[in-house]
């Protein structure tokens, strides 16, 4: 039995079924179309974003969730626009009952939100109110969350603002990365989305309405956040470190003293480390004679690293291949 099947085999009574439209793109929303795909519900739609460029030949490169319905024989839209009459007019002809919202990446309007009798949800990776926004996973982690999770939520005018269905929580790993807790997240998703339907269906689902006051938010990225600033902290660089992997990468400049040669490099994981002994003047970014590097306050052991035109490599790998002596800097990238 699949994973996707395992996940329904968790909803306890009856098989119920309705008919749904989903509306994504992303990645994180795999899982749960796999569970869907393994219930008794019959998924009538996908609607997700056009293809896009990617790839050294930038050719058109359609979303994960564009792929998933090829791959499985669903049908679907790729639309730049959910609410043009004409994919409205799609959805309507499927009568669903529930809409599934999950990593879409645009405005949905009211006359979609009313479409179907039983709701339209979304699946958001935080729990709400904290961190609303399109980045909940990365923000958790450069801001020192121990714990995160997934909400269910209605939709609304606000972003991220609707009542709550369901909530699903978690403990962040010490060492975790955003890219590892996505992954974690989403699996998690799968069987909340279940366990939300059918509560929909049986009618007890119960609402919860959030409270504005307590929320926070999580802003979309952008490249020039994964600039790291060795004048921080070395706790407040780990987690930037770990919460910008594997995008946008917290990138810096590393500079041979002995060469001055210059080489982008992208960190994907560290650890703070306390100072030892008598503190130098060097400045931050500095290599000291342990390799450490210099912060504005505590040093940074690095890990994992991805040097550019190279692939992620142990930090005795780039020891050993960029000759890496103490004096040795890591400098903030100018910013494009």
């Amino acid at each position: 039995m699949g994973v996707a099947a395992d996940l329904q085999s968790e909803i306890r009574g009856p098989e119920l079924a309705m008919n749904l439209v989903y509306l994504g793109s992303g990645e994180f929303g795999i899982p749960c179309l796999d569970a869907l795909k393994a219930s008794a519900h019959h998924l009538c739609l996908i609607a997700t974003q056009p293809a896009h460029p990617a790839g050294r030949g930038r050719q058109p490169q359609p979303t994960p969730a564009a792929q998933w319905a090829s791959e499985q024989g669903v049908p679907f839209v790729e639309t730049a626009n959910i609410n043009l009459p004409e994919v409205m007019q799609q959805i309507t002809a499927c009568r669903p009952e529930v809409i599934v919202v999950i990593a879409f990446g645009q405005k949905i309007g009211p006359e979609v939100v009313a479409l179907p009798p039983k709701g339209a949800i979304n699946v958001h990776a935080s729990l709400l109110p904290e961190y609303r926004g399109a980045a909940p996973i990365n923000w958790a982690i450069v801001r020192g969350e121990t714990q995160t999770g997934n909400s269910i939520i209605t939709l609304a005018d606000k972003i991220d603002a609707g009542d709550i269905l369901a909530q699903v929580r978690t403990e962040i790993g010490p060492q975790e990365t955003a890219g590892e807790l996505h992954d974690r997240l989403a699996q998690l998703a799968a069987p909340l989305l279940l366990e939300t339907l059918a509560a929909l269906e049986a009618g007890t689902a119960t609402y919860t309405k959030q409270n504005d006051a307590e929320a926070t938010f999580a802003p979309k990225l952008k490249k020039t956040d994964g600039f790291l600033d060795f004048h921080e902290p070395a706790e407040v660089l780990a987690r930037r470190i770990r919460g910008f992997w594997p995008w946008p990468g917290a990138t810096a400049s590393f500079t041979s003293a002995r060469t001055q040669k210059a080489t982008r490099v992208v960190l994907a994981l560290a650890e703070a480390v306390p100072e030892t002994g008598r503190v130098g003047l060097a400045p931050p970014g500095t290599f000291d004679h342990e390799r450490h590097v210099v912060c504005g306050a505590g040093r940074l052991r690095i890990e994992k690293l991805k040097p550019a035109g190279s692939g992620l490599m142990s930090f005795d790998a780039f020891v050993n291949g960029w000759h890496v002596r103490p004096g040795d800097r890591l400098t903030r990238i100018q910013e494009e």
